[in-house]
């Protein structure tokens, strides 16, 4: 069995956490594990991967040991789940400087649309086996 792809994101983002939570009622197959950058799993990967521990910029997407950041991550993170989310991957042949525009553009400006949390998300109990244990292996 192939292991599961680590999706790191900013846990203070009310947007980046409603996409967790999409995510998570769509990955049915439970490929994808998820880490808020902030937490120490989180920090664990980005230190492991020479991401600065500030690093918010972008999603994260790291498969098969190999990282996916921007418009790349999300569009791989959609091919992996049901019903038609895997069609939007054909954007993918998009010129990467278009579709990491746009992307940068969203996230720019996510917290004044979307508004900024407090506190990392906690996983619920029924989550928790979803979420980036400290001891994963990288």
């Amino acid at each position: 069995m192939e292991a599961p792809s680590i999706l790191l994101f900013d846990g203070h983002c009310s947007l980046c956490n409603a996409s967790v939570d999409f995510v998570l009622k769509r990955d049915t197959k439970k490929n994808l594990r998820f880490a808020a950058m902030q937490s120490p799993a989180g920090q664990r990967v980005l230190k492991h991967f020479d991401y600065p521990s500030t690093y918010l910029d972008s999603l994260i997407l790291v498969e098969k040991g190999k990282v996916y950041l921007g418009s790349t991550a999300a569009l791989r993170v959609a091919r992996q789940l049901r019903r038609g989310w895997p069609l939007l991957y054909p954007l993918i042949i998009l010129p990467k400087g278009f579709r990491d525009s746009i992307y940068q553009w969203i996230g720019a400006n996510r917290y004044a649309w979307f508004g900024r949390r407090e506190s990392c998300r906690m996983p619920t109990p029924s989550e928790r086996a979803r979420f980036l244990p400290l001891d994963y292996p990288l």
